[in-house]
Parts: C-alpha cells; structure tokens; sequence
C-alpha cells in the first residue's frame, strides 16, 4: 500500500466529471457558434477563478502553469531600460533560474537574502535595496515549495514601495502556487502588481495555470516578450484550454475558497503537530530549521523539511520509497540537481543541506498514515 507525501511536487487529482461532452469543443477565438460557445465556458470559468481570488476577471489570465504565469513578468524585464530587479534567493527555479537568464542577457539582478527560517524580512530587504537604486522589478514567493516559508507579502511590498517612492515605479511579482488553498489569500491588500497560479498543486490537470495582473495605465497591463495571436488580452498568446481553465475554476472553488482554506489549515497542522514533535524526538533528527515548532505561524502546515545525520536525503528518499511512502528532497524542478539553493540560502552547510528530506501533505491525508510514516523512518534510521 502506497502513502503519499509529496503533495507540493503535485497534488492528487480532483474526482471531477469527465469533461467529454461537457466542454465545447470549438476554439475560443472563432467566431462561429461552436468557438462562441467555447468562449462562454473560458469567460465563465475566469469569472470563477476570479470570484473565489477576490479580482475582477480581466485581471486574470489562463496560462499553461505556474511556470509561465512566473515567466511572463519576470521576462518582461528585456524590453525595460536599464532593467533591475531583485529576486529573494528562496524561490523556485521558475524564478531563480530566469533570473539568471536575464543576468547573462544584461540585466542587473541582485538577491534578497534571507533570515535562518528562510523568510524574507524588512532587514534583508533594506540591505538587498541599498544595493539596487534603480529597481523596477521584484519576485518575492508568497510560500516556500521547499520549507513551507511563509513570507509577509503586506509588509514587504509595503516596504518596497516607501523605499522606492522617488524613482520609477516598481512591479512586484509573488509566486503564489503553493499559497493557493493552503493559506488565506489577500492579493489586492498585499499591494502586488502580479501574482503565479498552478492547478495540479490543489488538485487539477496539469498544463493549466493563472497569471493575475493588477494592470496599469495603457491598453495592456503589461509589455511582454511572447506574442503570436493575441489570445488572452495579448498576455499569454495561444489556443486556450478550455478544459483546463474549468478544472482550474473547479478545484478553486473546492479548496480555495477562504473558508475551505481557513478549514483546511487547521486540520493540517493538528495532522502535522505529531510528526513535528516525533522528529524533533530523534536523535539524528533536525528539523529545518532547528526552531520550528509544531504551531509555528512562519510556515505552512503543509510543508515539512527534516534532515537526518549522515543519511543524504536521496538515500532516505529511496528507503521510504521502499516502504511504500512518497517524499522527495526539494522541488520537483530541480530534482536532478546535487545542490540545495533554498536550505543554503538559509545558512545551512552544502553536506547538511544535501541530508534534507521533504514531507508534504493534503487534503486526503490521514493521521494513521503520518503515525505509520513516523514508525517508518524510526526504522529505517535504525536499519541505516
């Protein structure tokens, strides 16, 4: 029997009806009765989407995932002037490593540090800042996909617009995937200019995403490098899926709506209490970091990150594999990478940060199956 505890790589599918016959199969750019039909289903699923964000449905945009709903603001930087932007050096590859690219294409990138819990403070955002004048960009993760990080999105944008009021005006960008039916939302009152959306995180297909845009003065919201057909207001260009945008809407309105998330939260962190204070019973255990506690409201109850002396994470990802548990060591993007970025940013050594393991649970997680991942690393430390 198989229990899973990876559910910030991909969460287990939504039971959602079939949605053959259901689905208009017209393009939602045609113009006949077939693509109009399409056209009501896309518009109605965005209006969804939109009502359980709080937004108004023109500022959302379907995307192939949180990937691309990242990349399109981030990339938008190459048609700036004197492009600069600062990037906490916590976040997922689909930020950190177009960051680089657009480092080697000229603009100036520059990292937010982080404190040891791994969260983004008004102190290592002042120091980030006094290095970069002329900002117009930043990307600072709504949750960390590694630790479980929650980071103060209010207060950090907050601060960034103070300390930038002289200058031109500054985009920040949250990748919220992991944020999304996990913790409470409050995108208009955090002051951001866009914000990254994946459905197979809460339970939907993958290949399907949102990109919200606050907007600005002008037409379109935002200049962007990819064009070619102009659907979805010029933003993300392409055949939209249709089928995907209504999963996506379905999903939404399941599990993230405030008060399924709010529900969803506590359960969570009664199911984890458990776990955290059996690991932090073991000898060879460290949580990361060394003081999170089992109601800590730095991070997210979904998310676990645990470390076991001299046992590289790999290892221990394999001997629970064996025994019929699901975990992984970081993120799923960057799985066949020999370094951890996130833990090292965090002050932790290269050697102690490659014995990180990452425990992840959901919405169909049970207390027996975490009692029963409990007494399986207790044997596998023994074994090792």
């Amino acid at each position: 029997m198989r229990h899973y505890f990876d559910w910030a790589a991909t969460a287990l599918p939504l039971d959602l009806p079939s949605p053959s016959g259901s689905v208009p199969f017209g393009n939602p750019s045609s113009r006949h009765l077939e693509g109009r039909q399409a056209r009501e289903t896309l518009e109605a699923a965005r209006s969804r989407c939109a009502a359980v964000l709080g937004v108004p449905p023109k500022q959302l945009y379907f995307s192939s995932g949180g990937t691309e709903s990242n990349a399109i603001p981030l990339q938008s930087l190459l048609l700036r002037k004197n492009a600069a932007a600062l990037v906490s050096s916590v976040e997922h590859p689909s930020v950190r490593e177009n960051a680089l690219v657009l480092k080697r294409l000229g603009a100036t990138i520059m990292p937010i540090g982080v404190e040891k819990d791994g969260r983004v403070t008004e102190s290592t955002l002042e120091a980030a800042l006094a290095k970069i004048p002329t900002l117009r960009f930043a990307a600072i993760m709504g949750v960390n996909n590694e630790t479980g990080a929650v980071m103060d999105l209010g207060a950090l944008v907050k601060y960034i617009r103070q300390s930038s009021r002289q200058g031109p005006p500054v985009h920040v960008h949250s990748d919220l995937v992991q944020a999304l039916g996990k913790i409470p939302l409050d995108i208009s009152g955090w002051d951001l200019d866009s914000a990254a959306f994946s459905a197979h995180k809460i339970g939907g297909p993958r290949g399907v995403g949102l990109l919200w845009l606050r907007g600005t003065k002008g037409p379109q919201p935002l200049e962007v490098l990819g064009v070619g057909g102009g659907q979805e207001g010029g933003i993300r260009p392409g055949t939209e899926n249709t089928a995907g945008a209504l999963a996506l809407a379905e999903c939404m309105e399941a599990f993230a709506t405030r008060e399924a998330v709010e529900a969803g939260y506590a359960a969570a962190t009664k199911r984890w209490k458990p776990l955290i204070q059996a690991l932090r019973s073991m000898d060879r255990c460290t949580l990361i970091p060394e003081d999170r506690s089992d109601e800590d409201p730095r991070f997210s109850p979904w998310i676990l990150q645990a470390g076991f002396r001299g046992i590289p994470g790999e290892v221990m990802a394999r001997a629970l594999d064996d025994a019929g548990f699901a975990v992984s060591t970081g993120s799923a993007c960057s799985s066949r990478e020999q370094k951890r970025p996130v833990l090292e940013a965090m002050g932790i050594g290269r050697d102690q940060s490659l014995e990180g393991v990452r425990f992840s649970q959901g919405w169909s997680t049970t207390i027996e199956e975490i009692e029963m991942l409990t007494r399986a690393i207790q044997k596998i430390l023994e074994a090792l």
